[in-house]
């Protein structure tokens, strides 16, 4: 949020999403819900961010981009890249092939997203083998939400082998999805568009909230996405955001890191420009900070994806040393650098992990009730503060 500040987009952002105030997880079975609120966090510097549509944000981005001065050229493609010891060219063509041209920099700043072009092109790019997931996803209007602040949280389902989300992108309109492992979804032998339905209709948790819904989008997928890149700088390149890597989308990490790496590699670039005797430790010190904070989110992530233990400890808060602020702080988008934060995330690691031999917070089935299971026990909403 302060990048966007910084930016001078924090208006235009305003007026085409609504914000994003915190998050709910709730166990699958009905038994326990946890909300947390941005503004909760450790040491909370803010109380927001935006629930956005990726392709509208990114033109708002790039429309501003234009408007401050740089040269954008769309429906472009690069065709070759070489480097020089002084400096790159880019070859282009544009979507018509009636132009072409070359580019010349100094250096070259990849934000080509998964495609990851100087990833793939350097094979530097090394996938997450235990990370081979399958999402099924789609907008849909109507979806119950409560009023006020509550009615702009993500909502996260976890299931024993899957999670949903509920993402709000207007007062009206939510994105929907789950996430198995790759093979669970093969072995459903069924088209996304049946698998979507299928697994809902499965899913009381999501069930209660689509009375009314109606799927306005087409059913998306994709699948095998965690990635990263095993260098993520050269002597006249960055990587940046998706570029560098992507971590499981479960904790909303994506636009965070790129938006995180693309200031710190301006930051690195701008002094460069001036002083390329600093070059060596800049672009070392940029590494190591997207590096240190995408290890942040993966071990976030294979915590979620090891058992049940995580999503145990998670929906059982404890005000105890201030560890669930700090937890809250690293979903809201703090780095996690800083001691104070450290050691509280140490403790809470510790408890995700002892939970699996000592029931430190009650244990959950994760399994949703069938119509004719019995009825669960009464459902326990607690909130992190």
């Amino acid at each position: 949020m302060n990048v966007f500040t910084r930016l001078g987009v924090r208006e235009k952002l305003d007026r085409a999403f609504i914000p994003k105030y915190g998050g709910e997880i709730v166990a699958a079975c009905g038994t326990r819900s946890t909300k947390f609120y941005f503004k909760d966090g450790f040491r909370s510097q803010g109380d927001r961010a935006y629930q956005v549509t990726r392709s509208e944000f990114d033109k708002l981005l790039l429309d501003h981009s234009r408007e401050s001065g740089a040269e954008i050229r769309e429906e472009t493609t690069v065709e070759q890249i070489e480097f020089s010891n002084d400096g790159v060219a880019l070859e282009w063509r544009d979507a018509c092939g009636s132009s072409s041209g070359t580019i010349h920099a100094r250096y070259l700043l990849d934000c080509s997203g998964r495609q990851t072009i100087l990833g793939n092109f350097f094979k530097l790019k090394k996938t997450y083998d235990h990370l081979q997931k399958f999402s099924v996803f789609a907008h849909y209007e109507n979806v119950d939400r409560p009023s006020g602040i509550d009615g702009t949280l993500i909502r996260m389902v976890r299931g024993l082998d899957r999670w949903f989300w509920m993402i709000p992108l207007t007062a009206t309109r939510m994105s929907i999805g789950v996430v198995m492992d790759s093979a669970t979804f093969r072995a459903m032998k069924l088209s996304p568009e049946k698998a979507l339905d299928s697994c809902i209709d499965e899913q009381p948790m999501m069930l209660e909230r689509m009375k009314n819904a109606e799927r306005v989008s087409p059913v998306y997928s994709a699948g095998d996405y965690s990635y990263r890149n095993a260098k993520l700088f050269g002597d006249r390149w960055l990587l940046a955001g998706d570029a560098a890597g992507f971590i499981d989308p479960v904790f909303s990490s994506g636009v965070f890191l790129a938006i995180m790496s693309a200031e710190k590699a301006a930051a690195a670039l701008d002094e460069i420009l001036r002083n390329e005797a600093l070059k060596p430790r800049l672009f070392r010190d940029y590494s190591h900070r997207v590096n240190r904070v995408m290890d942040m989110y993966l071990t976030f992530v294979n915590s979620w994806y090891r058992g049940k233990e995580f999503v145990e400890v998670f929906l059982n808060p404890t005000e105890m040393l201030q560890i669930a602020a700090a937890v809250n702080a690293v979903l809201a988008g703090n780095e996690g650098a800083s001691f104070s934060v450290k050691w509280r995330m140490w403790l809470f690691y510790f408890f995700v992990r002892a939970q699996r031999f000592l029931a430190f917070s009650p244990r959950l089935s994760l399994r949703p009730q069938k119509p004719n299971d019995p009825a669960p026990r009464l459902s326990l909403e607690t909130r992190v503060v």
